[in-house]
C-alpha cells in the first residue's frame, strides 16, 4: 500500500515547520482541502490525530534538550516549539506520564523508582516509533512512472 500524496505533504509541512505555531486551519488553506477532511485522512494514514502528533513531534524535538542541564525549561520548551512552559510541561506529563523535571533527573541517574523508568522508556520508545512511521509513510510514495516518447524527425 502506498501513502497518500496530501498526507505526505501534510507531513512534510509539520517537519519543516515544527517549531512554529501550526493550526488546523493554516493547513486546510495551504494544501487547499476541507480541515475535517485532512483531519480523518490524517487520522485514518497515521492511526492519530493531527494535534497529537505535533504535540509529540514538538515532545520529540525537546527530548535532545533536556539532556543539557544549563537548557531552562522555558528555552526547551520555545525550541521545541511550545509558547509556554506551563503548556510545555502539561503537554509532556500528558505524554511521558512524568514531568520534564523527572525525565531529567532520569536522564542523569537520579530516579530510583523502576516505575518511572519504565514508563520513560516506554514513552520515549513510542515516540520515536512515530517519528520512524513518519519517515517510513514519506519514503513509501508510489514511484513515478516513466513513459518513453519516440522523437519524431
Amino acid at each position: 500500500m502506498y501513502s497518500n500524496d496530501l498526507i505526505i505533504n501534510v507531513l512534510k509541512y509539520i517537519d519543516s515547520n515544527i517549531k512554529q505555531k501550526i493550526s488546523l486551519d493554516e493547513i486546510s488553506k495551504i494544501f487547499n482541502f476541507d480541515k475535517a477532511y485532512i483531519m480523518r485522512l490524517f487520522k485514518k494514514e497515521m492511526g492519530i490525530t493531527i494535534i497529537d502528533y505535533l504535540n509529540r513531534m514538538k515532545i520529540y524535538n525537546s527530548l535532545e534538550l533536556l539532556k543539557n542541564k544549563n537548557n531552562t525549561f522555558l528555552y526547551v520548551a520555545l525550541k521545541s516549539g511550545f509558547y509556554s512552559q506551563e503548556y510545555f510541561s502539561e503537554t509532556f506529563k500528558k505524554i511521558m506520564q512524568v514531568t520534564p523535571k523527572d525525565y531529567q533527573n532520569f536522564l542523569f541517574r537520579k530516579i530510583k523508582s523502576d516505575k518511572e523508568i519504565n514508563l520513560i522508556i516506554k514513552n520515549s520508545l513510542s515516540i520515536l516509533e512515530l517519528k520512524e512511521k513518519s519517515n517510513y509513510y514519506q519514503r513509501n510514495k508510489k514511484p513515478t512512472i516513466m513513459v518513453k516518447v519516440k522523437k519524431r524527425y
